[in-house]
């Protein structure tokens, strides 16, 4: 069954890199410019999204969010070091995209460039958000040897505690392909 839900994710990055290829020159023209993206899913397939990075004339990484079938309640979301979603905790997706920072808009030292704020999950379970990062570098902290993924954890982030925010369990996960 994991082999089958990965090759059909792998399917659909597919559909979803070349729709991003076909709309390039038209999202230029808006300052927007999609560098990668991330078909998630979690243990129950109703969980199921995806994640797109893209570099902004502003120099700032906007990471548009479009998720359905998360529990609803508060829950953190973090870029992760590894692209790899294989194992069933998710937890082969390494640690938390950090450089030299600590974690945390709340711990001295931080955030790291991973980190993103809190959502709240209404009851229908869309999670839908656009998040700006100042800190992430998409050539040598997404696009690296190994790549990078999203995690969706089962509780909030306290935006302090080391090395994670103690957010819980990851429930969903994502590996970043590249786009042209």
């Amino acid at each position: 069954m994991i082999k089958e839900k990965t090759l059909k994710n792998f399917q659909i990055v597919g559909v979803v890199i070349a729709a991003m290829s076909v709309g390039t020159a038209a999202i230029a023209e808006q300052h927007v410019q999609p560098a990668a993206a991330a078909l998630v899913s979690g243990q129950d397939s109703a969980l199921a999204g995806d994640v797109v990075l893209s570099t902004t004339a502003s120099g700032r990484v906007l990471v548009q969010i479009n998720i359905n079938g998360v529990p609803p309640g508060e829950h953190a979301i973090h870029l992760h070091e590894t692209g790899d979603c294989s194992a069933t905790d998710f937890k082969s997706a390494g640690g938390h995209i950090s450089g030299a920072a600590q974690h945390g808009v709340l711990a001295q030292g931080g955030p790291h460039p991973g980190d993103m704020p809190n959502v709240t999950v209404a009851e229908d379970g869309k999670l839908k958000v656009d998040v700006f990062l100042d800190l992430l570098d998409i050539d040598s902290m997404v696009r690296d040897k190994d790549g990078a993924a999203f995690v969706i954890h089962g509780q909030a982030d306290d935006y302090m505690s080391q090395p994670a925010g103690d957010a819980g369990p990851r429930i969903a996960c994502g590996v970043f392909e590249q786009s042209s």
